[in-house]
């Protein structure tokens, strides 16, 4: 026998599957950024220091969304700088 599901619960469903998709995105994205700039750094060259503030940034911006923790994006921001730091 099939219930009937309460409006609530619908509404929830719909939130938890938009908040889903736009926190993947924003992950997807730093980890992206993270590995743009690892490779720029690897390479060297004037690109490095715009990856890496790129990186930056948007780790920032996923930690503000709650995609990541706060300190995970602090974590990866302080690693990229000192890679780019030893590199140079």
């Amino acid at each position: 026998m099939a219930t009937k599901k309460k409006r609530s619960s619908l509404k929830r469903m719909r939130q938890t599957a938009r908040r889903t998709t736009i926190k993947t995105a924003a992950r997807s994205a730093a980890r992206t950024a993270v590995k743009n700039a690892r490779a720029a750094v690897e390479k060297g060259g004037d690109a490095v220091q715009e990856a890496v503030a790129e990186a930056a940034s948007i780790l920032d911006r996923a930690a503000k969304r709650g995609a990541i923790h706060k300190n995970a994006a602090r974590r990866g921001r302080s690693r990229i700088a000192k890679r780019a730091a030893k590199k140079a």
